[in-house]
């Protein structure tokens, strides 16, 4: 497979990002930046702009002012096809699988990576892209599985290999461990650290303090729209990150 993911390190910065939604500020001059084999979490209650700033750094959102830009080269989307075709994945919260269907067809028969002969659908090949990617990736579940007998966890897992197949070199994965328990968790944690060890920077928005500090290597906090902080995982702790989340800590850029 070729993609954006077989160039080299990359790093995608936001900086000076606000929009509005009619009179009111989702964002408000946000930066950002993250670079490829890094896991950086993005965190705030809910209304702090998390959702609107993974819509603008996914194309989903064109902000009122900013740019955007990997490795200086700037960059302008006007919808999520062209974020993807400058290597920039998402993974929602909700799922968006078919539960009909068997794991390999909604990793591959759905995308436009699907493999053909004689212009309908190579089954074979699907079965063994998708065995080779979910290997890759750490996941045992066989491709050939329906995805109606899957827990939540391996839901979530084939999500994400179903984005990783496009190659991103950029993964937002938004509340990738929402409604699973500990194991759950841990297995989503155990893809996370995969991805980034092979060179994927992946942004993880989250509530869950102890996967962010367990699994980042830097972490931003938003509050009303506002960045106020951005800090490296081992120079914080858990009481700093709540104080900044709901306000009760003042901003580091005040």
């Amino acid at each position: 497979m070729s993609g954006p993911e077989q160039a080299g390190p990359a790093r995608l910065t936001a900086v000076g990002v606000t929009h509005r939604y009619g009179g009111v500020a989702a964002l408000t001059d946000v930066g950002f930046d993250v670079s490829t084999g890094e896991v950086h979490a993005l965190l705030g209650e809910n209304g702090a702009g998390k959702s609107t700033l993974v819509r603008v750094l996914t194309g989903a959102l064109v902000p009122d002012a900013g740019q955007l830009a990997i490795d200086d080269e700037p960059l302008r989307f006007s919808s999520p096809r062209d974020a993807q075709a400058a290597g920039i994945g998402v993974v929602h919260q909700d799922y968006h699988l078919f539960p009909d269907l068997t794991v390999g067809e909604n990793v591959c028969a759905i995308s436009v990576h699907a493999p053909t002969r004689a212009r309908l659908v190579d089954r074979r090949r699907m079965f063994a892209i998708a065995r080779d990617l979910l290997h890759d990736l750490g996941i045992d579940v066989d491709p050939r599985r329906k995805v109606a007998g899957l827990d939540a966890a391996e839901r979530k897992l084939i999500e994400i290999a179903r984005a990783r197949l496009q190659r991103p070199r950029f993964l937002l994965l938004d509340e990738p461990t929402a409604a699973l328990g500990y194991e759950q968790t841990r297995q989503v944690e155990a893809l996370i650290t995969r991805m980034a060890g092979q060179g994927i920077a992946v942004v993880l928005v989250t509530h869950d303090l102890p996967l962010c500090l367990s699994v980042a290597h830097r972490i931003v906090v938003l509050n009303r729209g506002r960045k106020v902080a951005d800090v490296r995982t081992p120079d914080t702790g858990n009481d700093e990150l709540v104080g900044w989340i709901t306000g009760a800590r003042a901003s580091m850029f005040a």
